[in-house]
């Protein structure tokens, strides 16, 4: 619009000259030549004039054009994309965290989330008794879906957590016998079908005491009593724990167990404290068709540890445990109060217990205390635990031995682990213990990948003989053994497990007679591993 105005302003002062030069050209007596040129130039202005208004004339029809499509487009896509305002707490959000489906309200308050775990064992020994009298004569090879868990965990209102989570796992961990009436079963004695109910909890955490946290719990749940079982069945450096762990575990704590109580940590320190009852697979009751039913055990177990170092190279983590059977199964038939401590050679894919107290008689308490320690190095990593059992013997049941003096019994192991891909074993606060490996390459035939790899190596002993050339004394017998470990760890949710074990079990046939009925075996053994 200003170019028109000047052009119209110069059309005007051109016109003005013209008529003021025929003003001139007539008072002077004319002079058509002059005349004629500035005509023809007036004209040529014109023109100039009528083309500038046309043009400017279209250049705003195209502008007005313009704006108006550009209002229809971000109309177009404000529809497609709409910009929300505060996300209301109601509102869901899906995530996935370590793989794991999760669904959170936006406020992060409340969640519930599916989790899995499948263990999946193949492998054989070469299994060697040292005499005829040795039971037993030999070891059977095969597989064992060791454990096959499916459940959910989640937390309402930011401060209560639960857990419901069932193992349908256990093929090869029991002998499948039945209670049975008139021929007719009616369920599962303990230790036949070892699947069940693995957790069962409620846990709430909104105490924050002396600048940490306080979750206290109870139900159905793994009590995180002993380090090696404070530390997931997921990130173990072998297919299983040390002997002398799960015979201490299997007192009074262990997973399927029924427990209440407490735990408080910061980043530093944990103490915790547990009342424990029977486990999910107990029978409560007894009767002439039912002669394995007990009353209800419970006990005591308490855990305080810390990594009182940390560093960004290097940590340093100690311990001590406390387990106390206060009141042991009671028979209500027999009448007898027994405890057997025994387990198979950390292996599952035979049953078989080749060290073993039997059911000693008469048990009124148990008690077992334990040290543990462990630490980091870069890829490096460190684990021990030692154990110290003792049986008290004077349950008033009139059965015999009566008045046998009190039984002590001891073991521990020692472990350690190299990562090849110089990954490290971070520390998980919340159960003071060391958690699994997170490749920083997974597995990939496209990228290139190949995941993290380890070697371990482990020593474990446990000694369940008191008292030889006594006739109350017990031979359980003495069992070592030497494990080496290959892991690969395909990604944070696919790890293989190689496992090969030399054993040595020193034992005689009883007390008092010393016939030798010790073995020595070789395993070899392999894990296939999915959780999330």
């Amino acid at each position: 619009m200003t170019t028109l105005k000047l052009s119209a302003t110069v059309a005007l002062g051109l016109a003005g000259a013209l008529m003021a030069s025929q003003a001139q050209a007539q008072s002077a007596g004319g002079n058509d030549t002059e005349i004629a040129l500035l005509k023809q130039q007036l004209r040529l202005m014109e023109q100039k004039l009528d083309k500038l208004q046309k043009q400017t004339s279209e250049n705003t029809v195209a502008a007005a054009k313009a704006k108006a499509d550009a209002k229809v487009a971000v109309a177009n896509a404000n529809a497609a994309y709409p910009v929300k305002g505060p996300v209301a707490p109601s509102d869901v959000v899906v995530t996935m965290p370590n793989n794991r489906p999760t669904i959170c309200t936006a406020d992060n308050q409340n969640c519930v989330a599916i989790t899995s775990r499948l263990h999946f064992d193949v492998g054989g020994y070469d299994y060697r008794p040292n005499t005829l009298a040795t039971s037993p004569q030999r070891l059977d090879d095969g597989v064992n879906v060791r454990r096959a868990r499916i459940g959910v965990v989640g937390k309402f209102m930011g401060d209560w957590n639960y857990a419901l989570i069932y193992d349908f796992g256990g093929t090869s961990d029991g002998f499948a016998s039945t209670a049975s009436v008139g021929g007719n079963s009616v369920g599962f004695l303990p230790g036949g079908a070892l699947a069940g109910v693995e957790n069962a909890y409620l846990s709430y955490t909104g105490f924050k005491p002396f600048g940490g946290k306080l979750a206290i719990e109870g139900g159905v749940m793994d009590l995180p009593y002993t380090l090696d079982e404070a530390t997931s069945s997921n990130d173990i450096l072998f297919m299983e724990r040390a002997s002398a762990g799960i015979v201490a575990t299997n007192i009074a704590a262990g997973d399927f167990r029924s427990a209440f109580g407490g735990r408080w940590y910061n980043d530093t320190f944990w103490a915790g404290g547990y009342v424990t009852g029977p486990t999910t697979g107990a029978i409560h009751s007894a009767s002439s068709i039912n002669p394995n039913g007990t009353t209800e055990q419970y006990g005591v177990v308490a855990r305080a540890a810390g990594q009182i170092v940390s560093t960004k190279d290097y940590s340093l983590h100690v311990g001590g445990d406390a387990e106390f059977l206060i009141q042991p199964p009671h028979n209500l038939v027999a009448g007898s109060q027994t405890l057997t401590l025994s387990d198979r050679p950390e292996l599952r894919i035979d049953p078989t217990n080749l060290v073993t107290t039997g059911a000693l008689a008469n048990v009124s308490a148990a008690q077992v205390y334990s040290a543990e320690a462990a630490a980091t190095y870069g890829p490096l990593y460190f684990q021990g635990e030692y154990f110290w059992f003792n049986v008290e013997r004077n349950a008033v049941t009139g059965l015999p031995p009566i008045g046998a003096p009190n039984l002590h019994f001891q073991g521990g192991y020692a472990e350690a682990s190299y990562v090849l891909t110089g990954e490290s074993h971070p520390y998980n606060s919340a159960s003071a213990a060391y958690g699994g490996i997170a490749p920083k390459d997974p597995f990939s035939l496209s990228s290139g990948g190949w995941g993290a790899w380890e070697i371990a190596g482990r020593y474990s002993t446990i000694d369940l003989n008191d008292q030889l050339a006594s006739a109350n004394g017990v031979a359980g017998g003495r069992q070592n053994i030497y494990t080496l470990a290959l892991n690969w760890y395909a990604n944070r949710n696919v790890r293989l497990m190689f496992d090969y074990l030399h054993g040595d079990i020193a034992k005689q046939a009883s007390p008092t007679n010393f016939a030798n009925t010790g073995a020595k075996f070789d395993a070899f053994a392999m894990r296939t591993q999915v959780a999330f």
